[in-house]
């Protein structure tokens, strides 16, 4: 009896398993039922994405290649299993919401061979990772994210010459038909419009022991490419490596792990680009157990205006120096700005972070700050901190606050590694860590959130390269996947057809409207206020109100937006909101009814507003400021000239 109820049960296990083996669909939709993932298994393993009735994505496949076998390949189903996840996170950096719903429904598919996938699909997208159950190490060759769209698509990219950059390359914008597999590859993240009703922004998170994806084009769709794993390396100069030798490899890694997340944030709305939280929705845990320490904050920075103050209150030779440094932290102390930045020029040597220059006293300095309750933040190369990483905790012995880690340029994954090794050493120093020369934020910043800052952007320091044409599609791009270092704040504006910079008279294309909503608007651990002192100090009101707009947020709704037109975003944080807008090189005054059905019922409001002035359309420093009252049933109306601006602060009376 034992023995027929034995061969009873492996009947019906190797039913199962062969009922699995014969299984071909399967699917996954997201709560509200409105985006699914359907997937086909047949020589790869397939999905496509839909949003209602509409096909965003036909037919894409997905694979993984290793060194002697290829995972994906005729795959195998040994089971399958579903479930619900409805969780609460509170990040412990709040950029755009203290706590976060993780809502989503999962498939997680276990192949032969000792590999499995999972999806997710969520209210506002869908994505998949792979996970392997290997002996030892594993190379992995390749990866295949092949991506396939059903329509000509119009695609918005950052695209790269090669490997090596500092992603700071101006957005282009074509039709997936025009991007051929010759032509320039592009960064992270992707946008993509389907000249319908949606829009799919491509990204990843959970980046760790793996190369930073970078996509292709077909010429109907996208693929996958990735920077092969250097071996050897040789000089080049002060800040940089070259390799000389690379693998045949993408990654050598444990063959028991997750793989990074491949994501897809789907809109109907590009607002919801704006609001998105997918990056954080898809990052590792923290690995720091006391947050507490990491202070975000605003910074004020020599670098783009030359570390040239002047004036009547300056009687000191201005420059890289120890009066300079001073001067800049007592402006930070009377506005309330938690730090300074020391650029380059603050140490004898780009190669040696312990021998500061003589002119500039470093001590003293960090002493002068905490005196006055201004932090320190060193700039280093990346290749001085890779040569010297004890530095740390050299650094918390002197009582610097944080560093600005530059000239990475590359997303491989000896890099990638870099970058977790360096936040993980700094996070144990309590050291803060912004990277510069950097690619987008991948997950890292929720793991180490002392790392409360990237660069990858083509911010303000490329001057008249700097555009709000281009500026305009970071919200809903680059900002839109993590924080980014754009470095705002000038004082002195022009319009484009007028533009004249160099420093240290250092300027900025776009109304001072714009550049006071940029503190609302964009999102950063560390927000740079980059011009000279004596600027701030000349435009009182102006940097009063840059001062006051916090770098951590309760809560943010996106109240206009149009990808690369215009963006206005309310923030809250407290009771307290705060309102920027900005808008492209339009030929028109844009103007907008903005709806406050986000404040409190019933409530008034002091409204304290900055807008563009009657002549900002040439004279871009033309601004008014106006206080009113307003309450929460009500309207603003809100202009804005051609590369113009709207920014408030509405305070509950």
């Amino acid at each position: 009896m034992k023995n027929l109820k034995l061969i009873a049960c492996l009947l019906l296990l190797l039913g199962i398993s062969n009922a699995y083996s014969q299984k071909t669909n399967f699917e996954v939709a997201s709560p509200n039922g409105e985006l699914k993932i359907a997937i086909t298994l047949g020589d790869k393993i397939y999905y496509s994405i839909l949003a209602g009735n509409e096909e965003l994505a036909a037919k894409n496949h997905l694979g993984l290649v290793l060194k002697n076998e290829i995972l994906g390949l005729n795959p195998k189903v040994t089971g399958s299993k579903t479930g619900k996840v409805n969780e609460v996170i509170k990040p412990a950096i709040p950029l755009k919401f203290s706590t976060v719903a993780n809502i989503y429904n999962y498939l997680l598919l276990n192949f032969k061979g000792g590999y499995s996938v999972e999806f997710r699909a969520f209210d506002e997208g869908v994505a998949y990772r792979f996970i392997t159950a290997k002996k030892g190490e594993i190379e992995i060759l390749n990866e295949d994210f092949s991506v396939n769209f059903p329509t000509d698509y119009l695609l918005h990219l950052q695209q790269a010459e090669s490997f090596k950059t500092s992603y700071e390359e101006e957005y282009s914008h074509l039709n997936a038909s025009d991007w051929k597999s010759s032509d320039k590859m592009s960064t992270l993240p992707v946008l993509a419009d389907s000249k319908k009703q949606y829009k799919i922004l491509i990204s990843e998170s959970d980046l760790s022991d793996y190369p930073g994806m970078f996509l292709k084009g077909t010429g109907s769709g996208v693929v996958s490419t990735f920077p092969k794993a250097p071996l050897d390396f040789g000089p080049d100069g002060d800040r940089s490596l070259k390799i000389l030798k690379e693998a045949d490899y993408i990654a050598k890694t444990t063959g028991t792990r997750s793989f990074p997340w491949r994501y897809f944030v789907i809109t109907k709305n590009d607002k919801q680009l704006i609001e998105n939280t997918m990056t954080l929705k898809l990052a590792p845990k923290s690995q720091v157990q006391d947050p507490s320490w990491i202070k975000p904050g605003q910074a004020s920075w020599e670098w783009w205006n030359g570390a040239t103050p002047y004036g009547p209150d300056v009687n000191f030779v201005s420059g890289y120096n120890l009066n300079t440094y001073k001067y800049f932290i007592d402006f930070a102390s009377k506005f309330g700005i938690e730090y300074i930045i020391m650029d380059e020029g603050w140490a004898k040597s780009t190669e040696d972070p312990y021998s500061p220059n003589p002119n500039v006293d470093v001590q003293e300095l960090i002493r002068y700050g905490k005196e006055k309750n201004v932090g320190i933040v060193l700039w280093l190369t990346w290749l001085t901190v890779e040569k010297n990483m004890e530095l740390f905790k050299t650094f918390k012995e002197w009582g610097v606050a944080g560093v600005k880690i530059d000239f990475m340029d590359r997303s491989d994954q000896v890099m990638v590694n870099y970058y977790e090794k360096v936040a993980k050493e700094a996070a144990k120093y309590q050291i803060l860590v912004d990277f510069h020369g950097a690619f987008k934020p991948s997950g890292l910043e929720y793991k180490y959130p002392n790392l409360i800052s990237y660069e990858g952007v083509r911010g303000m320091e490329q001057m008249g390269g700097c555009k709000p044409d281009n500026s305009v599609y970071l919200p809903f791009m680059r900002n839109a996947v993590g924080p980014m270092d754009y470095t705002p704040g000038a004082m002195i504006s022009m319009q484009p057809e007028v533009y004249r910079s160099e420093r240290p008279n250092s300027a900025s294309i776009g109304t001072r409207a714009y550049q006071l909503a940029l503190f609302v608007v964009f999102e950063s651990g560390l927000q740079m206020l980059a011009d000279n002192p004596t600027n701030y100090y000349r435009e009182k009101e102006c940097t009063e109100f840059i001062t006051s707009v916090p770098t951590t947020w309760d809560e943010t709704v996106a109240l206009e937006a149009q990808a690369g037109q215009y963006a206005i975003v309310a923030k809250r944080k407290g009771s307290k909101w705060f309102i920027g807008g900005i808008t492209n090189n339009a030929e028109k005054e844009r103007t907008f009814k903005l709806n406050l059905s986000f404040l409190k019922a019933g409530k008034s409001y002091k409204v304290t507003s900055f807008e563009d002035g009657i002549n900002a359309g040439y004279q871009a420093m033309d601004y008014r400021k106006k206080d009113f009252t307003i309450k929460s049933n009500e309207s603003i109306e809100v202009k804005m000239v051609k590369n113009g601006g709207w920014a408030a602060v509405l305070e509950e009376i």
